[in-house]
């Protein structure tokens, strides 16, 4: 696993972002919380991109889609079941007693706008690039998942070559008991 993203994964990121953090906030009942589970769920998809990849390659089917929605399920279920209180979710859109709409005055729709006074920058506006930075936040939200998955990938490694030394002093004992017994 690199150090750093690959194109491909921020490029996924900055398509599905909006809609895993509406989702999560909807399953998790606010905005409060939806952070530390989207997180979760994006740092656990960077931790199988390789092999998510060749799963997409081979079945032709998009499996990084199939899997965020896997892990955003059950990190949402362990994510509840961490909580001390109940949480409260409700359908997004759903007002169950609507407010009665009044109908405009006759005036009102009839009335013309105010004259609104532009300049030439005012103009030239919507021609110009923005200088609000929208996949800053993206490329970052992909930046730290993939660096925690990266540390969890490097522990993970140092536990596999630790407890391979461990089985291989304890074969060694063993071997080395067998042999060194008069017979």
């Amino acid at each position: 696993m690199d150090d750093e993203p690959p194109a491909e994964f921020v490029a996924f990121v900055a398509g599905r972002l909006a809609s895993l953090r509406s989702e999560t906030a909807r399953l998790v009942g606010g905005e409060r919380f939806a952070p530390e589970v989207y997180t979760e769920v994006l740092t656990d998809l960077a931790g199988h991109w390789r092999r998510l990849c060749w799963r997409s390659r081979l079945s032709h089917r998009d499996a990084h889609a199939e899997y965020l929605d896997r892990r955003l399920t059950a990190r949402t279920r362990q994510w509840r079941e961490e909580q001390i209180y109940p949480v409260e979710v409700s359908v997004a859109g759903h007002d169950p007693w609507p407010a009665p709409a009044t109908p405009p005055t006759p005036a009102a729709l009839y009335r013309r706008p105010a004259p609104v006074a532009q300049t030439v920058a005012h103009r030239l506006a919507p021609l110009l690039p923005t200088t609000a930075r929208a996949e800053a936040q993206v490329l970052a939200e992909a930046g730290i998942a993939w660096v925690h998955a990266y540390r969890r990938y490097v522990w993970r490694r140092y536990a596999r070559m630790c407890g391979g030394i461990v089985l291989l002093i304890g074969y060694l004992v063993q071997f080395m008991s067998q042999f060194s017994t008069p017979s």
